[in-house]
């Protein structure tokens, strides 16, 4: 009693598909590039800033740095720190080039910006002092005794504050050159 039994249905074939090439991507002639990566695609376009907007920032971040170096200094008795100078520089780049983007020229005003906010704040932490000494108002001090406090921070310059000068001229020129681009 040996029934044969009805062979196995076959699959049903599908229409002709090309041969696949590695990694399951299709052969040449297929959408994706050999070795079944997408084609590359354009860049992002560019950050664009507003350069006025990162001057006038700039601006107003250089004198607050400068009257917090300032205070730094009057704090530690006038003796210089290069961290701080440095810091000056590289908080006002920060903001200068994260708000102006990619333009060529701002690193060059975080760079002048840097220097101006040290100068400002070497010698407001020197009208700070002598105000103190000479027990006058700051105001007074600064306004009617500008001459005094100007020769105390020519006094008070030395080599140093030369790399100091460096240190935040080029924090400047740097942050604002790697965080615009």
């Amino acid at each position: 009693m040996s029934q044969s039994v009805p062979p196995a249905p076959q699959q049903p074939q599908q229409p002709h598909q090309p041969p696949q090439g590695p990694y399951g991507a299709p052969a040449p002639g297929g959408f994706p590039a050999p070795g079944g990566f997408p084609a590359p695609t354009a860049p992002p376009p560019a950050r664009q800033g507003n350069a006025g907007l990162a001057v006038v920032l700039g601006v107003v971040t250089t004198l607050v740095a400068a009257g917090v170096y300032g205070a730094v200094l009057k704090a530690v008795d006038g003796a210089s720190i290069g961290y701080a100078a440095l810091a000056v520089g590289a908080l006002i780049g920060a903001v200068v080039g994260k708000v102006g983007g990619r333009n060529a020229a701002l690193p060059v005003v975080g760079a002048v910006l840097g220097l101006l906010g040290l100068y400002l704040g070497q010698v407001f932490g020197m009208a700070l002092i002598t105000s103190d000494l000479a027990r006058a108002s700051l105001t007074e001090t600064v306004f009617s005794h500008f001459d005094v406090v100007h020769a105390v921070w020519k006094e008070y310059l030395g080599l140093i504050d030369v790399a100091f000068y460096l240190l935040a001229g080029a924090g400047g020129f740097q942050v604002a050159k790697k965080l615009g681009a």
